[in-house]
């Protein structure tokens, strides 16, 4: 047996002791695989719940449904608001905090409404050393179990499951939510994260694979990976976005020759970038 054999028999052995497990579920790799662990293990008893809100791409819950089809588990959505949080809306260091912890809520809520006793998120073993994760002090406090990270299964390790699961987010990029777009001290509206998912829509209908669009108070920063940064800078891309990106609300349109970058945004614990600098962008745009 190899060692990812024997963390998976752990994990469904785990799981297939309690009574039954909702799932926070957003259609990524780790929740999916998650949920896959949950469904071999518990069939009928494995609940899937993704929270619809202002912050979630209408493209990524279309994805989560997929994915939850793809792997036969049954699928629940809840819906709220982070916006009606003042801290969330201020976009401080511990934005995600309360993010997660809203969000975690609305999970249990609707665990007890199913007479489930157990929550599981998607935490695997690498993200406790990846920066500034203040999510994660939310998932210790409201005691929900992350059966990767208990089991030490790492990112590698998750994509590896899900390939041999056959589900199509196995080779999936990270997608964080919308307000990571908007940097820290600068509030979470509606507008803002409106005209992100929009413009994010927009990259994704050109072909591109990782790439984010940060806004600066009106100025949008396009990261795109390094290995893309070529197409980034054709001219009928270029002249598309900078017009499409002017007409939903943008001042400025630049694109950031570093690339894509997580956290670019984020306290300087989380990435050794400045999340002010646009000094290398090359190409702009100022609406009339």
């Amino acid at each position: 047996m190899t060692t990812l054999e024997a963390k998976l028999e752990a994990a469904r052995a785990d799981l297939a002791e309690r009574d039954g497990v909702l799932i926070a579920f957003s259609g990524g790799v780790d929740s999916s695989v998650v949920a896959a662990l949950a469904h071999d293990a518990l069939g009928e008893d494995a609940v899937a719940c993704t929270a619809r809100s202002e912050t979630l791409p209408e493209a990524e819950l279309e994805d989560a449904k997929r994915v939850a089809s793809e792997i036969g588990i049954r699928h629940e959505l809840v819906e709220f608001s982070e916006l009606e949080s003042d801290a969330f809306v201020e976009n401080d260091d511990d934005r995600c905090y309360h993010c997660r912890t809203m969000r975690l809520g609305e999970m249990i809520e609707t665990a007890r409404e199913f007479e489930i006793e157990t929550v599981c998120d998607g935490t695997n073993a690498d993200d406790p050393g990846a920066g500034h994760r203040p999510g994660l002090q939310a998932v210790e406090e409201l005691e929900v179990h992350s059966p990767l990270l208990a089991h030490d299964i790492d990112k590698t390790e998750v994509r590896e499951i899900a390939d041999r699961y056959g589900l199509s987010v196995a080779d999936k990029p990270s997608m964080a939510c919308l307000s990571s777009r908007i940097p820290t001290g600068l509030e979470v509206t509606e507008e803002r994260l409106s005209r992100v998912e929009r413009a994010e829509a927009l990259l994704r209908q050109w072909g591109f694979d990782q790439f984010r669009v940060r806004d600066h108070d009106g100025l949008a920063r396009i990261e795109v990976a390094p290995d893309e940064l070529e197409r980034a800078l054709e001219t009928a891309f270029v002249e598309t976005v900078r017009e499409e990106l002017s007409e939903i609300g943008f001042d400025h349109v630049t694109l950031d020759l570093h690339g894509y970058r997580t956290g670019s945004v984020s306290p300087a614990s989380e990435a050794d970038v400045d999340e002010g600098n646009v000094e290398d962008d090359v190409f702009a745009s100022e609406s009339s």
